[in-house]
């Protein structure tokens, strides 16, 4: 590609002025839509961003303005004014963060039980969202803050936040492409004699909104792989890949193979104590009020580097109380 661009993933009038974008089409984009080119010189921006700028006039074909139907050719100059608008009217709160690992592109945080990722009817403030404006407040002209993917307010664990645009366009198409490695650690009731593959597809619960379920038609393709990690009396310990990543994934799915997690306040139906249970553990699982759901690893390919990275969470407290004390209950009556 001959675009007359200063570096790989942008083109800048000048070394000092990011809202400019410069460049020519190259031979090979001639006789293309002008959207389309777009796409293919700015890699970085979103389609639906390209033509938005377009239409409001942000963008010039040797000084004149086209249409994104309009066809472009080569030698013709590209002229981009970049509009970096604030993303939602949030606002920065000082609330501590786990980071994991940060630099210029990336932020991964092990979230705690009980945040909220994104503000939304009830949780206005006091969320994911609301502190890393805080800790970055660049974050304010990314795309929901630079949050690529969310987990819910009660699961814990890894989750990555892009820093600019450039990278969240880059880590979305990453999950979108199902490259993100995701494992989860989970308790759920029952034995599980093995692992295996849950394959269904998800929507809304046809009578009760608030909740997702998996429907005969219609929904989302969603996939999720088990694997027995640990077997108690009547509960088991499992390790979860995620091939999809639908709202409630991994809840609907055990739940619909009969092995619902412990805690799930939804999916997890009532609470059944195994024969002789202690009062130790009778306590444990009588306070555990969350789903028992942890993110523990997640992987993916650096955006700007393009290097494979993993980072892990360590079990939060409660949870590992729960296998510690599932685990003691085994060793005396199993």
């Amino acid at each position: 590609m001959t675009a007359d661009i200063t570096d790989s993933e942008q083109a800048l009038e000048n070394g000092d002025d990011e809202s400019i974008l410069n460049a020519e089409i190259p031979e090979e984009l001639d006789a293309s839509r002008l959207d389309q080119a777009l796409a293919r010189l700015f890699p970085q921006y979103s389609r639906s961003r390209l033509q938005q700028w377009v239409k409001g006039g942000f963008v010039s074909v040797d000084n004149k303005q086209l249409r994104g139907k309009d066809k472009v050719h080569t030698g013709q100059k590209l002229i981009v004014e970049v509009q970096e608008t604030v993303q939602g009217d949030w606002q920065p709160e000082a609330i501590p963060l786990d980071i994991l690992y940060e630099d210029d592109q990336l932020i991964v945080i092990n979230k705690p039980v009980g945040l909220v990722v994104h503000p939304a009817a009830g949780n206005q403030s006091g969320t994911l969202l609301n502190a890393l404006l805080h800790h970055a407040p660049e974050l304010e002209k990314v795309p929901r803050a630079g949050i690529v993917h969310r987990l819910d307010k009660d699961t814990s664990g890894v989750l990555v936040v892009a820093r600019d645009v450039s990278a969240h366009k880059y880590l979305v198409e990453q999950l979108q492409a199902r490259a993100f490695e995701r494992e989860y650690a989970a308790v759920v009731n029952g034995v599980l004699t093995a692992g295996g593959t849950v394959e269904t597809r998800i929507g809304r619960h046809p009578l009760q909104r608030k909740r997702m379920a998996v429907v005969p038609s219609g929904g989302k393709p969603a996939i999720t792989h088990y694997r027995v990690e640990q077997r108690f009396r009547a509960h088991t310990l499992i390790k979860v890949n995620l091939e999809t990543g639908r709202t409630h994934q991994i809840r609907v799915h055990m739940s619909h193979i009969h092995h619902p997690l412990i805690g799930d306040q939804v999916y997890g139906g009532r609470l059944k104590l195994p024969a002789g249970c202690s009062e130790e553990l009778t306590h444990v699982l009588r306070k555990f009020k969350r789903q028992a759901l942890h993110a523990r690893l997640l992987g993916l390919e650096h955006p700007k580097t393009g290097e494979s990275m993993r980072w892990q969470a360590p079990m939060p407290d409660d949870m590992q109380e729960l296998i510690t004390v599932l685990a003691d209950d085994l060793s005396r009556n199993g």
